[in-house]
């Protein structure tokens, strides 16, 4: 079950008692009589779940990075927060924007709701806006036409789940003024067609061993992790809709096993 309907039912619970007591439980109880334990327990709990449900909801939310597709922006144990605010106020549960504030920018690291499966939470870089025409060639990027720069930057060597060591090109890519860091394995395939879902949209995109191209519907975004050659995104599920997004991503806040990653910023 989604954590935030979990809260919700709790505050609307925890909220009825107290409510319930004060306006009728309380003027029935005789005056050395005490709170029944239930009553004490949701009044002390009440404010509690309030806060939380309230910050959870419109301001910040935690995250776990559990997969290594967002490598080296992103490492396996990360802590982060997520701006819930940034694009827009939305009600919670339902995820309906009432206020619009921002538009996601290309090159935002945003979490999102999983469109093949809504109730996962996803992280990947924006790509693609709505509108754009995004090819992927020779593990470059073309955005209407125009190719995204990329600066070598050494080799960067990781450890998969498993013990397993991979080796791979760090590249600076610039995303018109936006620059990140991306990895590129080399005896990697572009693309692994099998791997390919039928999603809604998928009209609007051609697939090829060499190249990927798609065009971004109104109203969605189009996806990739950073560590390319390691990440399942909008190449192989589509795209995201803006119903789905939860927020954008902007601070590292721990990591046990990497404390000098704490208090870094997303770029």
């Amino acid at each position: 079950m989604d954590f935030a309907l979990i809260l919700f039912i709790l505050l609307m619970l925890t909220g009825g008692i107290w409510l319930l007591d004060k306006m009728l439980l309380a003027a029935r109880r005789t005056l050395n009589q005490t709170e029944p334990w239930w009553v004490e327990y949701a009044k002390s709990f009440f404010p509690v779940i309030l806060i939380v449900f309230l910050i959870r909801s419109f301001l910040v939310e935690p995250f776990k990075i559990p997969s290594g597709s967002m490598i080296p922006t992103l490492q396996v144990g990360d802590f982060i927060l997520v701006n819930k605010f940034t694009y827009g106020i939305r009600l919670p549960i339902i995820n309906r924007k009432i206020i619009p504030l921002n538009d996601p920018q290309r090159g935002d690291v945003m979490v999102f709701h999983y469109p093949e499966d809504p109730s996962k939470d996803y992280i990947k870089r924006i790509i693609g806006l709505p509108g754009d025409t995004v090819e992927y060639r020779n593990k470059r990027l073309w955005i209407n036409g125009d190719e995204q720069i990329q600066t070598p930057d050494g080799d960067y060597n990781y450890v998969e789940t498993g013990l397993n060591f991979v080796h791979t090109e760090k590249r600076i890519e610039s995303l018109g003024e936006h620059k990140h860091a991306l990895l590129v394995n080399p005896e990697m395939p572009l693309i692994h067609l099998s791997a390919v879902a039928e999603f809604p949209g998928l009209e609007q995109c051609r697939y090829s061993e060499e190249m990927v191209r798609c065009t971004v519907p109104t109203g969605h975004y189009f996806m990739l992790g950073d560590n390319r050659d390691n990440s399942r995104d909008s190449r192989y599920w589509g795209f995201v809709p803006d119903n789905q997004i939860v927020g954008k991503a902007f601070f590292i806040w721990m990591n046990f096993s990497d404390l000098k990653r704490v208090g870094l910023s997303i770029n």
